[in-house]
C-alpha cells in the first residue's frame, strides 16, 4: 500500500526523517514508535501529502480521496462552530464534494458511526463543547464514514481514558478485519504488543521494521533512545556519502535527487 524509497524530510534544513526505506503491506496494523521528537508524526503527513520530501519519494497505491487521516486533537481548532453531525459528515466529502447532495442513504450511515461510538444523542453538540475523547470518538466517526482504504492516525489515545481507548481499539481491528492498511503513532509499547502485529521504530533514522515482537527488543528500544539523546539539532549538514558510510549522530542532508512527492 505504501513504500518509502530513502525518504529524508527536513524542517529549516535539518531532518526530521533521514533516509528511511520500507513498505506498508496493503491490509496490514502497523505502530510507529520512538522517542518524542523522533519524526514519527512527520512520517504520517509525509504519506499524507502534507509535508515534501527533501530527498527519496513516497509511494501510496491509493487514491487520495481513499485515504483518511486523523491528525493529534491539539492541532484541530475547537473553537470553529461545528457541530457533532456536521464534523462526521464531512467524512462525505469524496463522495458529495463542495456541492453535493446528502443523500438519505449517507444521513443513515452519519448516524450509524455516532450511535456505534456511543454519541447517539449528541449530533447538535458543537466539538467544541465536548471532552476530548468524546471528540476522539466524533473524529473516529468521521473516519468510518470515510470508508477509506488507508488510514493514518496520529497518537489517537493520548490523554484518552481506558474505556474510550478500548472502544477506538477496536474500531481498529474491525478496520483491520475489512482488510484496510492502518498505521498509527503511538507511545505505549505495551498497548503496540497486544494490538498491533507490526511496529516501525523511529529515531529520526530507521532503528528496526517487522514484527511487533521482533522490533520492541530492549536492544532496539536502548538504541533508539541514543540515537534520540544524541541527535544535535546545530551539527553541520553532512552530504550524501556521508550519510551512506559513517553517518554522524548529528544532522543531515538529503540525498541529491529527483524529489516525487
Amino acid at each position: 500500500m505504501v513504500e518509502l524509497d530513502n525518504l529524508t524530510v527536513s524542517y529549516r534544513q535539518h531532518p526530521a526523517l533521514h533516509h528511511i526505506s520500507g513498505r506498508f503491506a496493503r491490509g496490514s496494523l502497523t505502530a510507529v514508535i520512538g522517542p518524542n521528537g523522533s519524526g514519527k508524526s512527520t512520517l504520517l503527513k509525509s504519506i499524507m501529502g502534507l509535508l515534501r520530501p527533501a530527498g527519496g519519494q513516497v509511494t501510496v497505491q491509493a487514491p487520495r480521496e481513499r485515504i483518511a487521516y486523523l491528525a493529534q486533537l491539539t492541532e484541530i481548532d475547537r473553537s470553529f462552530p461545528l457541530s457533532v453531525v456536521d464534523c462526521v459528515l464531512l467524512g462525505c466529502w469524496s463522495e458529495v464534494g463542495a456541492w453535493g447532495r446528502i443523500s438519505t442513504e449517507l444521513r443513515q450511515r452519519v448516524a450509524t458511526a455516532i450511535s456505534r461510538v456511543g454519541l447517539a444523542g449528541f449530533e447538535q453538540r458543537t466539538v467544541g463543547s465536548l471532552s476530548s475523547g468524546q471528540l476522539q470518538r466524533v473524529l473516529f466517526a468521521r473516519l468510518m464514514v470515510q470508508d477509506a482504504d488507508l488510514i493514518l492516525l496520529d497518537e489517537p489515545f493520548n490523554a484518552m481514558d481506558s474505556r474510550t481507548t478500548a472502544a477506538l481499539l477496536a474500531l481498529i481491528h474491525q478496520w483491520h478485519a475489512e482488510g484496510r492498511t492502518v498505521v498509527a503513532v503511538l507511545h505505549d509499547d505495551e498497548q503496540v504488543r497486544t494490538h498491533f502485529p507490526q511496529a516501525v521504530l523511529l529515531a529520526r533514522e530507521l532503528v528496526a521494521w517487522g514484527d511487533t515482537a521482533q522490533v520492541l527488543t530492549p536492544d532496539h528500544l536502548h538504541r533508539a533512545r541514543m540515537l534520540a539523546e544524541a541527535w544535535d539539532d546545530h551539527a553541520d549538514i553532512c552530504h550524501t556519502d556521508e550519510a551512506t558510510s559513517a553517518r554522524p549522530a548529528g544532522g543531515h542532508r538529503a540525498p541529491e535527487r529527483v524529489i516525487t512527492p
